[in-house]
């Protein structure tokens, strides 16, 4: 019996992480770590929306995180790499995301856990905080644009209409897109 533990402990210990050494393995994490607190405050003080989501902010860390451990596992069995290809097409992302500047963090938080994952510590160290850098220069500089959409709904009884359009008209650059009125309410 003894023996059976000892040759599955070497098999998992030497199969399934053949060039991983638990230095490697901090180190990546570590950074991984680092990149995805820059990544989220980045994210957090280029904000511009309506509403922030804080739980959107801090999985751009364990984005990075998680994209690391996956990279270091691909790359260390094939087999385990196309079990994991066949994994990832099965699943679905359903969560809408409502601004394309969140994909665009998103994107950003997984690079920097493949290059962190793959051992290319400086590259992505060098990368991610140059990209920061510069889209917040972009930000303060005033290339994205700090325009944001609102949906305002108002209920009001007709004889209160000349009131309304005209507080509608003093707001500054206004933009009325769609406008419906109905007796009932």
């Amino acid at each position: 019996m003894n023996k059976i533990a000892h040759a599955i402990k070497d098999q998992f210990g030497t199969e399934l992480v053949k060039n991983l050494s638990m230095s490697r393995i901090v180190l990546s994490l570590v950074i991984a770590f680092g990149l995805g607190l820059f990544i989220f405050f980045i994210y957090r003080v280029t904000y511009s929306g309506v509403l922030y989501h804080r739980t959107f902010a801090f999985s751009l860390v364990m984005l990075s995180m998680i994209t690391a451990v996956v990279i270091m596992t691909i790359s260390s069995n094939l087999a385990l790499s196309l079990g994991m290809v066949g994994a990832l097409s099965i699943v679905r992302f359903r969560t809408a995301v409502k601004d394309v500047n969140d994909t665009v963090f998103m994107f950003w938080a997984i690079t920097a856990g493949i290059m962190t994952g793959t051992g290319y510590y400086f590259i992505s160290s060098l990368s991610t905080l140059t990209l920061g850098l510069l889209y917040y220069l972009l930000v303060f500089f005033g290339f994205k644009s700090q325009k944001s959409l609102y949906l305002l709904v108002i209920r009001y009884d007709k004889s209160a209409a000349n009131k309304i359009n005209g507080l509608i008209h003093t707001l500054p650059r206004n933009k009325v897109k769609s406008k419906t009125a109905s007796s009932g309410g």
